[in-house]
């Protein structure tokens, strides 16, 4: 299979943007791996690493929220972009 990325796309646009002005934010890095994984999820493939998919998710939840973060979330799952 292969991703194709429409880089007209809004959410391409914006999240290529932030990626260049900051590689190391973690939050772009989030919502870009689960850009990737809901596109596997779609198409109908499995998630080698669930757990770190909810993870990413839960970060996010929380940051849409503005709730403070705890620290027991494993970072170590942030692959470089």
């Amino acid at each position: 299979k292969t991703l194709e990325l429409n880089p007209f796309n809004p959410i391409i646009s914006s999240l290529r943007s932030k990626a260049e002005a900051d590689q190391s934010d973690k939050t772009v890095k989030d919502l870009i791996w689960l850009l990737y994984d809901t596109a596997l999820l779609t198409s109908g493939f499995n998630l080698d690493e669930p757990t770190v998919f909810a993870n990413r998710i839960h970060r996010l939840i929380k940051l849409g929220l503005s709730i403070e973060d705890d620290g027991d979330d494993d970072l170590g799952d942030l692959d470089d972009l």
